[in-house]
């Protein structure tokens, strides 16, 4: 972006209800980040996201995965319908597909994606088990550049919690995403900043 002033444009990709893209969507009503988000596009049709995005006035589509024959043409249609808002990032918010080396490739730098674990740690599935099964006192979230392979681009922000004697998976995870919710506007906030310098 040359102008400093000019809005770091941003595509939200979601699977659900979308509970870090409305931390977004509030961070950025509230004036707190620079952005435009110019779409919020999900894989799902019933995704409860897409009706709050809606209502808060943002474009929405739907590019459902179950009609494409292959992760292939699947990636390659959500990367079409992407590139038509032209964004400064792709910002993956509870999107649960596991993604082609070549739609990585197409957004190399600029898709984000957040992780429940303090990566390198605990890539992959059920971060909060394995993180108390480990005996670990401390666990939390990344806020990541996405690559080819699973969770394990650079990190670009970290929020940590304390691992309690008491937990059990249910509330470490409450824990973490509350963290979340912080963490995930305040590293695309970084993001733009650092873009605009």
């Amino acid at each position: 972006m040359t102008d400093k002033q000019e809005k770091a444009r941003l595509v939200i990709l979601i699977s659900g209800r979308g509970s870090n893209m409305r931390s977004i969507i509030a961070a950025a009503e509230q004036g707190e980040l620079n952005i435009d988000i110019a779409a919020v596009l999900s894989n799902r049709p019933d995704a409860a996201g897409l009706q709050f995005a809606h209502e808060a006035g943002i474009s929405t589509a739907v590019i459902d995965h179950k009609l494409f024959e292959s992760r292939e043409s699947f990636d390659k249609a959500m990367a079409a319908e992407i590139d038509r808002y032209q964004p400064d990032f792709v910002i993956l918010a509870g999107f649960m597909r596991i993604l082609t080396a070549e739609f990585v490739d197409h957004f190399a730098g600029r898709l984000i994606n957040i992780h429940p674990s303090l990566l390198p740690k605990f890539k992959g599935l059920h971060t909060h088990q394995r993180a108390i099964e480990a005996g670990e006192t401390e666990h939390g979230a990344s806020v990541h550049f996405v690559t080819a392979e699973l969770d394990d681009g650079p990190v670009i922000l970290q929020a940590k919690v304390p691992v309690l004697t008491n937990d059990n998976a249910d509330t470490l995870a409450a824990r973490v995403l509350e963290q979340e919710h912080m963490l995930y506007p305040a590293a695309i906030k970084k993001l733009v900043t650092q873009q605009a310098d």
